[in-house]
C-alpha cells in the first residue's frame, strides 16, 4: 500500500467515526437512543436495512464464492423479496401499534415472560457470535496485509465502533449508514468497471461472460431437489424465504431498523426498498467475483490465495515441492490463456468454437488439481490450517492490481461495511439486553436517563464480548456461509414462535414455550449429524433448510403440546 491508500482510508474511516459521534450526541430517553425518537424517512430506514445485513463479510467473501463456485450463491436471496411483503403487511403493523422497542416485547404480550425471555437470549446467543464473526472478518484482511497481531486488529476495529455507537446509539447507526453505503457502492461500481478495463483487448462484456460460462461460473438457477445441494431455487425460495422472515422480521438488529421510521408507512417503503434492490446488489457483488475470475483467466494467479499459509510452506521442508508446483500452474497459465483468447477470437467471429471450450473445461480441471496438490502440502506443514482462501481471492486482486488511491478506497470499502453491521449488532445486543432482560427484571423504577445509561454499558459489554468472539474465532469454509450458517441454526425456532404468535391464537405459552425448546434441540442434532461431521461440499443437508425445519417444528410441536398439556392456567 502506498501513502496515498494510507491516507484515503484513514480519512474515510476517521470521518465516519466523527460524523457519527457529531450528530447524535446527547440522547435524553431511551425511545431517542434506541429508536432514533421514530423519525427515520424510508429510505434512510432502507439504506440502514441494507447496511446491516451488508458487512464486510459480504464484500470480503462474496467475490471469492463467485470466483471458486460462479453465480449460483445468488439463489440464497430469492426468498428475500416475498419475506419483505409478508414482514411489511403482518409483522411492522403489530410492532408499531405496541409501540415496542424490540420485537420480544410482542412475545410477552402474546404469550409469558419466560417465552420472551428464550427468544431474547437464542438471538443474544447468535447475534453475539455474528457480531463478532463481522469484526473478525476484516482484521483476517489486515492481519495479512500489514503483518499485525490479529486479535490487536480485532480489538481495534471494535473499539472503533463502539465509540460513535456508545455515543450516538440507533441514530448514530443510522446516519453513519448512509456515508457507508455511498462509500459501499461507489466502490463496488469503481472496482467492477475497472476489472472489465483491465481485460485484454477487444474483449467485450459478453466476451467474458462467455468465457466465465465456458467455466461453469454463469450457472445461475438449480432446479434440483437434491437437499444435499447448498445453493438450489427451492432452497432459497423456501429455506432462504424462512430465513430472511426470521431475520428481517425477528432479529432486533433489523428489526431496530424499521422501528426507528416515522409510520408504518415510512417503515414499509424502506423494506420493499431493500425488497427490490437487494438481490440485484448481491447479484453484482457475485458478478464482480466472476470477473476477478476472468481476470485471472489472461493473467498469472497465484497457487494459494492466502499468504500466511504460502509463507509457512515456503519456509518449509515442502517448499520446493510447492515451488513445482507453482512452477506446473505457471505453465498452465500460458496454455489456458492461449486457449481463452483463442475462444474469445472465435465468439468475436460469431462462431463459437465448441472444441476451444471443451479444451478450457480440460484445463481448469488440471489447475484445481494443481490448487487441491497445493491445499495437500499445506496440511502437511501444519494439520491445523485453513486451506480454503476463498475470502483472500478477493483482497489479492486489491491489492496487485488496482492503482494507488483505490486500494485505500476499497479497503475502506470493506472496514466500512464491518462498521455498519457491527454498529447495528451491538446496538441490538445492548437494547435486547436493557430492554427485555435488565428493564424487565427490575423491581423498582428508575428514570429514562438511567436506561439510557444502562443501554450504553451494555454496548460497552457486548462490544467486549464481541471482540473477545472475534479473537477466539477460526476460519470455517467461508466467512459468509459460516454467518449464515449460525444464524440459520437459531432462526427458524425463533421465527416459528412469532409466526405462532402472529397466526395461531389457540396455542398458549407453556406449549410455544416447550415446543420452542424441544424444535432448538433438535436443530442442534439435525446440524450436528447432517452436517457438522462432515466435510465442506458433502453434508447431507443444505444448512439454509434448518431454517425451514426449525419453524415448522416449532410450530407443529407447539400445536401437538398445546393439545395434550393439561388445560392449567398459563404462567
Amino acid at each position: 500500500m502506498q501513502q496515498l491508500d494510507w491516507i484515503v482510508l484513514t480519512v474515510t474511516l476517521l470521518f465516519i467515526v466523527c460524523y457519527g459521534v457529531y450528530k447524535t450526541k446527547g440522547s435524553a430517553n431511551v425511545e431517542d437512543y434506541i429508536l432514533a425518537n421514530r423519525e427515520t424517512p424510508w429510505w434512510t430506514v432502507g439504506l440502514s436495512v441494507m447496511a446491516t445485513q451488508a458487512s464486510a463479510i459480504t464484500f470480503l467473501s462474496t467475490p471469492g464464492q463467485a470466483y471458486h463456485d460462479g453465480m449460483g450463491f445468488v439463489q440464497f436471496y430469492f426468498g428475500l423479496p416475498l419475506a419483505m411483503v409478508v414482514i411489511s403487511m403482518t409483522f411492522i403493523p403489530i410492532y408499531n401499534k405496541l409501540k415496542v422497542y424490540t420485537a420480544y416485547e410482542y412475545l410477552e404480550q402474546r404469550f409469558d415472560l419466560k417465552t420472551r425471555s428464550l427468544t431474547s437470549i437464542l438471538f443474544l446467543i447468535q447475534r453475539g457470535l455474528g457480531t463478532g464473526i463481522t469484526i473478525y472478518a476484516p482484521a483476517i484482511i489486515l492481519s495479512s496485509i500489514l503483518g499485525w497481531n490479529l486479535n490487536l486488529l480485532n480489538t481495534i476495529i471494535g473499539v472503533s465502533v463502539m465509540i460513535y455507537t456508545i455515543s450516538g446509539g440507533t441514530k448514530a447507526v443510522n446516519v453513519t449508514q448512509k456515508q457507508q453505503m455511498f462509500i459501499i457502492m461507489s466502490g463496488m461500481f469503481i472496482t467492477f468497471f475497472l476489472i472489465l478495463h483491465l481485460l485484454p483487448n477487444k474483449m467485450t462484456f459478453s466476451n467474458a461472460l462467455h468465457v466465465a460460462g465456458a467455466h461453469g461460473k454463469m450457472n445461475i438457477l438449480d432446479f434440483s431437489f437434491d437437499p444435499q445441494n447448498r445453493y438450489t431455487f427451492w432452497s432459497g425460495i423456501t429455506g432462504g424465504f424462512f430465513l430472511m422472515l426470521s431475520y428481517f422480521g425477528t432479529d432486533q438488529s433489523q428489526v431496530g431498523r424499521y422501528l426507528s421510521g416515522k409510520s408504518d408507512k415510512e417503515s414499509q417503503m424502506g423494506l420493499i426498498m431493500n425488497g427490490f434492490l437487494k438481490v440485484p446488489m448481491q447479484f453484482f457483488i457475485l458478478l464482480t467475483g466472476v470477473m476477478v475470475f476472468v481476470f485471472f483467466q489472461f493473467n498469472p494467479v497465484p497457487l494459494h490465495f492466502n499468504p500466511i499459509n504460502k509463507t509457512a510452506v515456503e519456509q518449509s521442508k515442502y517448499a520446493s515441492e510447492y515451488h513445482l508446483l507453482q512452477k506446473q500452474l505457471d505453465l498452465l497459465t500460458v496454455e489456458k490463456q492461449k486457449t481463452n483468447l483463442l475462444y474469445v477470437s472465435s465468439l468475436n467471429q460469431q462462431a463459437e468454437n465448441l472444441t476451444l471450450r471443451e479444451k478450457i473445461n480440460q484445463l481448469s480441471e488440471q489447475e484445481k488439481n494443481l490448487h487441491q496438490e497445493a491445499k495437500n502440502i499445506i496440511t502437511k506443514v501444519n494439520p491445523k490450517s485453513e486451506t480454503n482462501d476463498k475470502d483472500y481471492v478477493f483482497i489479492y486482486f486489491i491489492l496487485h492490481y488496482l492503482p494507488s488511491g483505490l486500494i485505500g478506497l476499497l479497503l475502506a470499502v470493506i472496514l466500512s461495511a464491518a462498521m455498519s453491521s457491527s454498529a447495528s449488532g451491538l446496538t441490538a445486543l445492548a437494547s435486547t439486553t436493557a430492554i427485555d432482560l435488565y428493564k424487565r427484571n427490575l423491581k423498582t423504577e428508575k428514570s429514562p436517563k438511567h436506561y439510557v445509561k444502562a443501554t450504553q454499558y451494555f454496548t460497552l459489554l457486548w462490544g467486549i464480548i464481541a471482540i473477545l468472539f472475534a479473537c477466539l474465532g477460526t476460519m470455517f469454509e467461508n466467512l459468509i456461509q459460516l454467518v449464515n450458517i449460525v444464524g440459520s441454526i437459531f432462526y427458524g425456532t425463533v421465527l416459528g414462535v412469532f409466526l405462532v404468535g402472529f397466526y395461531l391464537h389457540y396455542i398458549k405459552g407453556n406449549a410455544i414455550f416447550w415446543g420452542a425448546v424441544i424444535s432448538q434441540s433438535t436443530i442442534f442434532v439435525i446440524y450436528y449429524y447432517t452436517i457438522h461431521i462432515y466435510p465442506a461440499g458433502k453434508e447431507h443437508l443444505g444448512y439454509l433448510w434448518l431454517n425451514f425445519i426449525g419453524a415448522v417444528l416449532t410450530i407443529l410441536i407447539s400445536l401437538a403440546l398445546q393439545i395434550v398439556l393439561p388445560k392449567a392456567k398459563e404462567i
